[in-house]
């Protein structure tokens, strides 16, 4: 590997707007996963979901809910054909972050999803003796037809999750979706109906061959990278993808990568003016998804508060950050009224004189509401 590349603060935020897409959106949902490796997807929906937040700045003329008909259908509770699709929803390995992946990730997630079967875990780990029960009743459900919901099952046994309580049925169909043997195949309303994977995944996908650890552990970096596109890496991430990484030097962070096929966003181009108009971010968008490397290369101190006890809260519940040409000047918290058909804000705080009305009317057009 080369020696580290020195760029200058405003060259590195211009570097991470251009290689988010922020600068120039492309044309489908796709194009993004393939490009970012995933998309994080959230049920949440206080002014729109994370994963069209996500996917609105990136996406030329996309439209909410537009990740959800890539990957399942046109409509409310559309099913693809197994053929027909090009990505599907799913767990990172080892960790519990739904997102929507690109087929070429499946072989991947083969030892995560074993794993899950051999330990105690109310949310993912193996089955408990009741849902045992239930799970003979489930695949003969998915034998008569398909997909199926939790509703289907006039079971009102419940049991104890992480978070909370659930039915019976909706852990076990849960379970066995992260064990690899059921997967989401449609949604109505968000709600999730499960498939068999023959039924979601094509054919050749299915067929494929499971990757080694080491396999699995450099495109887990590779992925990493395409996620944030300036990253700290590990000791051991560096020794698996050193050979197709660039050191990068930026003053007042510590040494970060990116992917050498990237080098070309720090030269392409002039970069945004300052005053280029804010724009909203997701909370969880990936370029500050590293609250560290925020903090050191923006200056910009933030965290998605939804988790956070109300009285504890400084920024609001669904605070979404503020980008204007190269600097993050705050963020804005916003509530959505669906039967008045109203954007609300209900705090913001921004630094400078960036206005940030122009911005909150274009999500709220997004969402088909008025603002104010």
């Amino acid at each position: 590997m080369s020696k580290p590349r020195k760029v200058s603060n405003a060259e590195a935020r211009r570097f991470l707007r251009r290689a988010h897409l922020l600068d120039v959106p492309v044309a489908g949902v796709g194009d993004v996963i393939a490009h970012h490796g995933y998309i994080q997807i959230d049920p949440i929906n206080i002014c729109g979901r994370m994963h069209d937040h996500i996917l609105r700045n990136r996406v030329s003329g996309y439209r909410e809910g537009g990740l959800m008909r890539h990957l399942h259908g046109g409509e409310d509770g559309a099913c693809l054909p197994a053929e027909k699709r090009t990505a599907f929803e799913h767990h990172l390995p080892h960790k519990g972050i739904l997102v929507a992946l690109p087929m070429e990730a499946w072989p991947h997630l083969q030892a995560g999803m074993r794993a899950r079967t051999r330990h105690a875990s109310s949310w993912s780990g193996r089955l408990t003796a009741r849902e045992r029960e239930l799970e003979k009743p489930i695949f003969d459900a998915l034998a008569a037809g398909g997909p199926i919901g939790p509703e289907e099952f006039n079971d009102k046994r419940r049991t104890r999750r992480d978070w909370g309580s659930s039915t019976l049925a909706k852990s076990t169909l849960q379970k066995l979706f992260f064990h690899g043997r059921l997967l989401i195949a449609a949604r109505q309303a968000n709600r999730r109906l499960y498939d068999l994977p023959e039924r979601v995944l094509p054919a050749a996908v299915l067929a494929g061959r499971e990757c080694t650890p080491e396999e699995t552990a450099r495109w887990s970096a590779v992925t990493r990278l395409r996620q944030h596109r300036l990253v700290a890496l590990t000791r051991s991430e560096l020794a698996l993808v050193g050979d197709v990484v660039q050191a990068v030097a930026i003053e007042g962070c510590p040494l970060l990568h990116c992917l050498s096929e990237d080098l070309h966003y720090f030269d392409d181009g002039s970069g945004p003016d300052s005053d280029t108009g804010p724009m909203l971010l997701a909370p969880l968008d990936p370029m500050i998804y590293d609250r560290r490397v925020t903090r050191q290369l923006w200056g910009f101190d933030y965290t998605w508060e939804v988790y956070v006890p109300a009285p504890k809260r400084k920024r609001g519940y669904y605070a979404l950050p503020i980008l204007a040409g190269r600097e993050l000047v705050g963020h804005v918290d916003l509530k959505a009224d669906r039967e008045k058909r109203r954007l609300g804000v209900v705090s913001r705080k921004v630094s400078g004189r960036h206005r940030t009305a122009p911005a909150v009317r274009d999500l709220a057009l997004f969402l088909g509401l008025g603002s104010g």
